[in-house]
């Protein structure tokens, strides 16, 4: 059975005692559409806090394009991926947050009735909660608190990160506590979602493997045409494009990481004709394999 922690980005958690973690993620000269998160997931939430650029998320099949200034929240266990919109850099700051961080909080009936809920995944947040509240703009200076602590790392910086990023839950919870989120949350988000995760690992832990349509769609366990519509909708790319990224990011490991001719890489990454290979790269990256090799020597 394919392991599906295969697809987790790094979440890692530095302190078991208090576990949030954040993740600058700072994408230099990107193109238009190039991928700046491929695809994953985790059982932690991740709040999203666009820095520069523009990008669209894909989080359980459906987009949301966010700019400098905004956030979205990506619910525990959700697929999802990122790609730039404009040519340039795209800046982003991710906080991931698990929700053992508030377990002292379970016996508190306030919690219970108005946090728990959003923890447990029976309430879900709106991803872009001030496109569908305004008051929730005034919220996200809580946010941006908590991650200037985690960046400086101030003595008990841990406890001040978790006070605020409580004080945020709250908040959001006493604004988007109505029984209709909890109708839309109790709804299937993806169907066939651990089906497609797995398919995703295999891709990407032996992108170079042949995978046809049609032999996704049988793995998948639907019709080939749904397949394309699912797949699409789930990734914002086709089979083959997602494919052919994988193997191009694989390949580009390898120009800065190995001593491997082009030839060579274009073999292991399976493509084997080597010219078809450098439109390729040059298509999804911007440069030729020799331009990329030369930055990383440069």
């Amino acid at each position: 059975m394919l392991d599906l922690k295969a697809l987790h980005e790094d979440t890692r958690i530095d302190h078991k005692s208090h576990p949030f973690q954040l993740f600058e993620n700072r994408c230099s000269a990107k193109k238009t559409e190039e991928c700046i998160l491929y695809l994953h997931w985790h059982e932690h939430f991740e709040w999203i806090i666009m820095r520069k650029g523009r990008a669209v998320f894909h989080i359980d099949s459906r987009p949301y394009e966010i700019e400098a200034g905004e956030v979205i929240i990506i619910p525990g266990g959700a697929l999802h991926v990122g790609y730039a919109l404009d040519e340039g850099d795209v800046h982003y700051d991710s906080v991931v947050v698990n929700r053992a961080l508030f377990h002292d909080f379970a016996s508190d009936p306030v919690h219970e009735q108005y946090v728990a809920p959003y923890l447990e995944g029976s309430v879900r947040f709106p991803v872009k909660p001030a496109a569908e509240n305004a008051a929730c703009a005034g919220y996200y200076s809580l946010l941006n608190e908590a991650v200037e602590e985690m960046a400086t790392q101030p003595p008990a910086y841990q406890l001040v990160v978790k006070s605020k990023l409580h004080a945020l839950f709250t908040l959001m919870a006493r604004t988007f506590m109505p029984h209709q989120l909890r109708d839309r949350a109790n709804a299937v988000y993806f169907p066939n979602r651990e089906r497609f995760k797995q398919l995703i690992a295999q891709i990407e832990a032996d992108p170079q493997e042949k995978l046809s349509v049609g032999e996704a769609a049988s793995q998948v366990g639907v019709n080939v045409y749904h397949f394309c519509k699912m797949f699409k909708k789930l990734t914002g790319r086709t089979l083959v494009e997602y494919v052919n990224g994988c193997r191009m990011s694989e390949a580009e490991r390898l120009l800065q990481g190995s001593n491997l001719t082009v030839t060579e890489i274009a073999a292991q990454v399976g493509c084997d004709n080597a010219n078809y290979f450098t439109k390729l790269f040059k298509q999804y990256k911007g440069v030729t394999p020799s331009q990329a090799r030369g930055m990383k020597e440069g």
